[in-house]
Protein backbone atom coordinates (compact mmCIF):
# COMPACT_ATOMS: atom_id res chain seq x y z
CA UNK A 1 0.00 0.00 0.00
CA UNK A 2 0.85 3.23 0.11
CA UNK A 3 3.92 4.82 -1.26
CA UNK A 4 5.40 1.65 -1.32
CA UNK A 5 3.13 0.22 -3.31
CA UNK A 6 2.75 2.81 -5.84
CA UNK A 7 -1.09 3.82 -4.55
CA UNK A 8 0.20 7.36 -4.39
CA UNK A 9 2.95 9.77 -5.36
CA UNK A 10 5.99 10.97 -3.16
CA UNK A 11 4.72 14.28 -3.69
CA UNK A 12 1.22 13.38 -2.35
CA UNK A 13 2.32 11.55 0.28
CA UNK A 14 4.61 15.19 1.52
CA UNK A 15 1.72 16.81 1.27
CA UNK A 16 -1.11 14.96 3.20
CA UNK A 17 1.52 14.32 5.96
CA UNK A 18 3.06 17.78 6.32
CA UNK A 19 2.02 20.71 3.64
CA UNK A 20 -1.79 20.07 4.35
CA UNK A 21 -1.86 19.63 7.97
CA UNK A 22 0.27 23.12 8.62
CA UNK A 23 -1.86 25.14 6.21
CA UNK A 24 -4.82 23.47 8.63
CA UNK A 25 -3.46 24.65 11.44
CA UNK A 26 -2.12 28.22 10.29
CA UNK A 27 1.65 27.13 10.11
CA UNK A 28 2.23 27.06 6.74
CA UNK A 29 5.76 28.46 5.62
CA UNK A 30 7.43 27.53 9.10
CA UNK A 31 5.75 24.40 9.05
CA UNK A 32 4.76 21.53 5.88
CA UNK A 33 7.56 23.22 3.91
CA UNK A 34 11.45 23.24 2.64
CA UNK A 35 12.00 26.44 2.88
CA UNK A 36 14.20 29.89 4.06
CA UNK A 37 12.57 31.15 7.13
CA UNK A 38 11.15 27.53 7.71
CA UNK A 39 11.79 25.51 10.82
CA UNK A 40 13.36 22.74 9.35
CA UNK A 41 12.07 20.20 10.70
CA UNK A 42 12.72 17.22 8.61
CA UNK A 43 12.72 13.69 8.64
CA UNK A 44 14.90 11.12 6.62
CA UNK A 45 12.70 8.02 5.89
CA UNK A 46 13.35 4.68 4.37
CA UNK A 47 10.19 3.31 3.17
CA UNK A 48 11.83 -0.28 2.69
CA UNK A 49 12.87 -0.57 6.57
CA UNK A 50 11.18 -3.73 8.66
CA UNK A 51 10.37 -3.21 12.27
CA UNK A 52 8.47 -4.04 15.21
CA UNK A 53 6.66 -1.89 17.16
CA UNK A 54 7.17 -2.30 20.84
CA UNK A 55 6.77 0.24 23.75
CA UNK A 56 10.08 -0.18 24.68
CA UNK A 57 11.44 1.38 21.60
CA UNK A 58 8.92 4.45 21.76
CA UNK A 59 10.27 7.76 22.63
CA UNK A 60 7.48 8.47 25.08
CA UNK A 61 6.52 7.93 28.80
CA UNK A 62 4.44 4.57 28.63
CA UNK A 63 5.07 1.26 28.72
CA UNK A 64 2.32 -0.08 26.72
CA UNK A 65 1.45 0.00 22.59
CA UNK A 66 -2.04 -1.16 21.17
CA UNK A 67 0.46 -2.46 17.80
CA UNK A 68 2.93 -3.87 20.16
CA UNK A 69 4.39 -6.90 18.05
CA UNK A 70 2.93 -5.36 14.85
CA UNK A 71 5.84 -5.59 12.01
CA UNK A 72 5.56 -2.24 10.18
CA UNK A 73 7.90 -1.42 6.72
CA UNK A 74 9.18 2.22 6.89
CA UNK A 75 10.70 4.68 9.39
CA UNK A 76 12.63 7.42 9.93
CA UNK A 77 16.64 7.02 10.08
CA UNK A 78 16.70 10.70 11.28
CA UNK A 79 14.66 13.36 12.86
CA UNK A 80 15.84 16.85 12.65
CA UNK A 81 14.11 19.89 14.04
CA UNK A 82 14.80 23.45 13.70
CA UNK A 83 18.15 22.15 11.71
CA UNK A 84 19.29 19.89 14.72
CA UNK A 85 19.53 16.05 14.89
CA UNK A 86 17.32 14.54 17.46
CA UNK A 87 16.48 11.11 16.78
CA UNK A 88 19.04 9.34 14.79
CA UNK A 89 18.87 5.46 13.98
CA UNK A 90 16.50 4.78 16.46
CA UNK A 91 18.49 6.44 19.28
CA UNK A 92 17.06 9.96 20.98
CA UNK A 93 20.03 12.33 20.77
CA UNK A 94 17.81 15.36 21.83
CA UNK A 95 17.87 17.61 24.31
CA UNK A 96 14.72 17.72 27.01
CA UNK A 97 13.21 21.61 27.09
CA UNK A 98 14.34 22.30 23.61
CA UNK A 99 10.61 22.20 22.40
CA UNK A 100 8.68 25.29 21.52
CA UNK A 101 5.44 26.16 22.01
CA UNK A 102 3.36 27.17 18.81
CA UNK A 103 0.72 29.24 18.96
CA UNK A 104 -1.74 27.89 16.44
CA UNK A 105 -4.96 28.41 14.40
CA UNK A 106 -7.38 26.66 12.23
CA UNK A 107 -7.89 27.67 8.98
CA UNK A 108 -12.03 28.61 8.51
CA UNK A 109 -12.15 26.36 5.55
CA UNK A 110 -11.79 23.29 7.66
CA UNK A 111 -14.22 24.17 9.94
CA UNK A 112 -17.57 22.60 9.75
Amino acid sequence: GGVAGGRISRERWVEVISAAPARMFGLAGRKGVVAPGADADLVIYDPTRRHTISAATHHMDVDYSCYEGREVMGGSDVVLSRGKVIVEDGEWKGSRGAGRFLKRTTARQYLR
